[in-house]
């Protein structure tokens, strides 16, 4: 063991010799108090020192890339969570909405949520996740916490596609709550018209309308909007009466189909013809 020791001193005998010669000398150097060993001893600590920031200031600056990396990581979590916190709240409160109206309206209602909707077009239109196997049939209403949405017009096994009250193709019988006044309401394109409201009928703007008796595929009562405008025209025996919606269809994520019995007998009788 210690002729091999021997062998391996002496291999390296020249780094030995180097390492004692420097050992010593830091020991003398410690021992030893004249003003010129002072300086030295006081300029290799400053070199030292500024050796030694210098690399904690490395060591800091990645230190701090790994920490502004963990914390935007975990904003973008909390963002997400708050987002999501945030959608769960209002989805409550629309669900909470919509069960109230529910629980107010005397016809069975399927929920269904909308899967797709079309706003730029004469013929807007919705598509819905529920079809023939949650019970909806074509003719059937949907409407929403805000009032009428539409109806329905064809449906497969899963989805329903709804006319919208904006569709050229939609009219409704329509009554204003506050006089009585009955008409037909419908899309032009560009306006929602309550029609056939002569100059003399009594309609102002900011009279609310609902669905009338004269419709056997609707329920009556039903919330359609209100008058935003209602205007004589000149060398016309009717009125221009605008309407606003009251339904935001922009924002409109839950519907309800409503299973509205219609009257077969007044089917026949009408020739099954009018909303």
């Amino acid at each position: 063991m210690l002729h091999r020791l021997y062998d391996i001193l002496f291999a390296f005998r020249e780094y030995v010799v180097l390492t004692l010669c420097v050992v010593l000398s830091l020991i003398f150097l410690a021992l030893n108090d004249t003003p010129q060993v002072k300086r030295i001893r006081t300029i290799a600590t400053v070199l030292f020192g500024s050796v030694q920031q210098s690399v904690r200031f490395i060591t800091d600056y990645t230190g701090l890339k790994d920490e502004n990396a963990l914390l935007r990581r975990i904003n973008v979590e909390l963002s997400d969570e708050a987002t999501q916190l945030r959608e769960a709240r209002l989805e409550n409160y629309r669900l909470r909405t919509l069960l109230g109206l529910k629980e107010r309206v005397p016809y069975r209602l399927i929920a269904g949520e909308v899967a797709g909707k079309t706003l730029q077009f004469q013929r807007n239109t919705l598509t819905l996740n529920i079809g023939r196997s949650d019970g909806v049939e074509p003719l059937m209403p949907v409407i929403s916490d805000g009032g009428l949405v539409g109806i329905v017009t064809d449906v497969t096994d899963e989805y329903a596609v709804v006319n919208l009250l904006l569709n050229i193709d939609f009219r409704i019988s329509a009554k204003v709550q506050r006089s009585r006044v009955n008409g037909i309401v419908s899309w032009t394109g560009l306006s929602l018209q309550l029609r056939n409201i002569s100059k003399t009928m009594d309609v102002k703007e900011g009279d609310v309308l609902l669905t009338s008796s004269y419709s056997n595929i609707f329920p009556e009562d039903i919330r359609i909007g209100v008058v935003e405008r209602a205007n004589d025209q000149p060398g016309s025996l009717f009125k221009e009466v605008l309407i606003t919606p009251g339904v935001d269809f922009t924002r409109l994520e839950e519907v309800f189909v409503v299973d509205h019995a219609r009257s077969e007998e007044r089917n026949q009788l009408e020739g099954d013809g009018g909303n």
